[in-house]
């Protein structure tokens, strides 16, 4: 029986986070019922060990062991390689401990060749909301599908005193599958490869202890390492320095991910920079943005490059203007504190936006290789004029109806953003780049829209009426609600006379392909372990993206400009539609 099936959470397309769901939402009666014939099931009684769950033979609740207040660490099954052990005498110690409290573990690798892991993730964090809900499921359905080693080492560090069946416990409700017939198999072993590494003694013992764990399954043989910090922003330089000095691996590669935002303007983030590459080098270092993970972003560059119609197609001599539409019907309910400190510009607009207009805009790069890209991605950005405040739009949504604890945010700070950007090259000159990015809007949307020039001299002017933008050729890139690209066009009704109306060429992803569109996560972890960097932000864009952005944050942070409130559920601002406007611009979404 499918996870999804029975209504298990599935990762949604919510691209600001803020529809995530609770600790128990999962848990209706059904989803009960089969979460108890996991750890109840004969051929289980692994998983249920594991889970260290007390299952009453009734048709009530589970009852989820309660956490420790404290627990030593480390607390469950780690397999150990005894000649590893003897050729790291720094670690010889604390390797030993291990060895000696697991000797007997049912679930140890048994240090064979084949059984050896090639690859160990941590992910610093564990017990948060981006990592419970986003980062192990992701990490699942990779090892489900085969794109992870069989016998991988998945590592969750955290503050939280935890054992190792805690944290089992605390991800598996968010395990999804997004195939038909999920195999408890594989979650019994996905979880018997998952460890918990408590760092309460600070990050510098945490990092030791990390280490030393990965060790004792790594054995002697070629061992790469990746780690996701989920932390905040202002943790990020303790935990990747004590990462540097103690984790990382000498038999391998190393690759460390961070969230955005990265800083907060331009100064923060090249001193985070400046701290990071002090202690790993470019190429480890792979900053992420999840909304760049999904297949509209991967579509821009094949649709363009790989279709002869439309890269000649591509300029300002033939197209009118670009819209980016991100709208999102949730409100910052969940993420109140989270907006309050960031706000949608540095959240949204200074990675993911600006990402798609130069991944968008770009030149041909000269291969497929991460940095060829990365080389014509960071050209659009240095050539992207700075914004001015003159062509923002700010908004905030008003109270949610609907919200248990509805309130208006207790700061200045927007959830709706609108700006016209241009990019003064020889391609782009005077093309308007349209952006439009809210939460609390009447639906969701994610979409690109590329607006064509009119046709000179139309002969059919006449057919068409006074509003030719109704008649304008458009191409549609669209993500969410549903996966499709659309493409508008203008034809002859049926029938006697003439008479014309513009009608879509369309291709559903749902209709033509019998398949589930992976998880962002899902497709960016990959790249990440496969090396590839080329949806990842380097040094010099991050520098360059906040050179367009921070003249206008400074001036809202220090004018203390209030945006203009709009209604839960509507459209967003008024001046919204007086900035297309000023620009010669209908939005087309509307």
């Amino acid at each position: 029986m499918a996870l999804a099936a029975v209504g298990f959470p599935v990762r949604g397309s919510s691209w600001a986070g803020s529809c995530s769901i609770s600790d128990r939402q999962w848990r209706t009666p059904f989803q009960v019922m089969y979460y108890k014939s996991l750890v109840m099931s004969p051929r289980n009684r692994n998983l249920k060990k594991i889970l260290g769950q007390r299952v009453s033979n009734s048709p009530g609740d589970i009852e989820t062991a309660a956490m420790p207040d404290s627990v030593e660490e480390p607390s469950s099954p780690i397999p150990v390689i005894s000649e590893n052990l003897n050729s790291h005498s720094t670690d010889q110690t604390s390797t030993s401990r291990i060895d000696a409290q697991h000797a007997e573990s049912p679930y140890s690798f048994d240090g064979s060749g084949d059984r050896t892991p090639s690859l160990c993730i941590a992910v610093i964090g564990a017990t948060g909301e981006l990592a419970r809900n986003k980062v192990f499921p992701a990490l699942f359905a990779l090892y489900y599908g085969g794109f992870l080693p069989q016998n991988v080492g998945i590592f969750g560090y955290s503050r939280k005193s935890l054992t190792d069946e805690d944290l089992r416990t605390l991800i598996l409700p968010t395990l999804t599958c997004r195939v038909e017939h999920c195999s408890v198999d594989k979650i019994e072993e996905f979880l018997e490869r998952t460890y918990h590494i408590n760092a309460q003694k600070g990050n510098k013992e945490g990092m030791r202890t990390l280490n030393s764990r990965m060790k004792s399954i790594e054995g002697n043989h070629e061992a790469n390492r990746m780690f996701y910090l989920s932390v905040p922003q202002e943790a990020i330089s303790d935990v990747a320095s004590c990462l540097a000095d103690f984790a990382q691996t000498s038999r391998g590669w190393n690759r460390i991910i961070l969230e955005k935002p990265f800083g907060f303007d331009a100064i923060s983030s090249r001193q985070l920079s400046s701290s990071l590459l002090s202690k790993f080098e470019e190429n480890q270092i792979y900053r992420i943005d999840h909304l760049l993970g999904k297949d509209l972003i991967e579509n821009l560059a094949v649709l363009r490059f790989s279709n002869l119609v439309f890269e000649p197609l591509w300029s300002r001599t033939h197209i009118r203007n670009v819209q980016i539409i991100l709208s999102e019907d949730c409100g910052i309910e969940t993420r109140r504190r989270y907006f309050d400190g960031y706000g949608i510009i540095r959240d949204v607009v200074h990675s993911h936006i600006l990402q798609t207009i130069a991944l968008f805009a770009m030149e041909p790069p000269v291969s497929l290789d991460g940095e060829d890209i990365r080389n014509e991605k960071v050209k659009v950005l240095k050539s992207m004029r700075k914004l001015e405040f003159g062509d923002v739009v700010l908004g905030q949504h008003k109270v949610n109806p609907s919200a248990q604890h509805g309130a208006y945010l207790s700061s200045l700070t927007p959830t709706f953003f609108a700006a016209a950007l241009y990019i003064d090259n020889a391609r782009w000159d005077g093309v308007p780049f349209l952006i439009k990015a809210g939460m609390g809007l009447i639906k969701n949307r994610v979409e690109i829209r590329i607006q064509f020039n009119h046709v000179p001299g139309n002969i059919y002017r006449e057919r068409i009426g006074q509003n030719i933008d109704l008649t304008t050729n458009e191409l549609i890139l669209r993500d969410a609600p549903s996966e499709a690209i659309f493409l508008k066009i203008n034809n002859k009704v049926p029938g006697l006379g003439l008479q014309l109306d513009a009608s879509e060429l369309n291709l559903l992803y749902r209709d033509k392909y019998d398949v589930d569109v992976p998880d962002s996560y899902e497709h960016l972890l990959l790249d990440v372990v496969n090396g590839d960097p080329h949806l990842f932000l380097r040094s010099d864009e991050l520098e360059s993206a906040w050179a367009i952005l921070t003249p206008v944050l400074h001036e809202l942070d220090e004018e203390k400009v209030a945006p203009e409130l709009y209604e839960f559920g509507g459209r967003g601002p008024v001046g919204a539609y007086y900035l297309g406007a000023k620009h010669g611009v209908r939005w087309a979404d509307d």
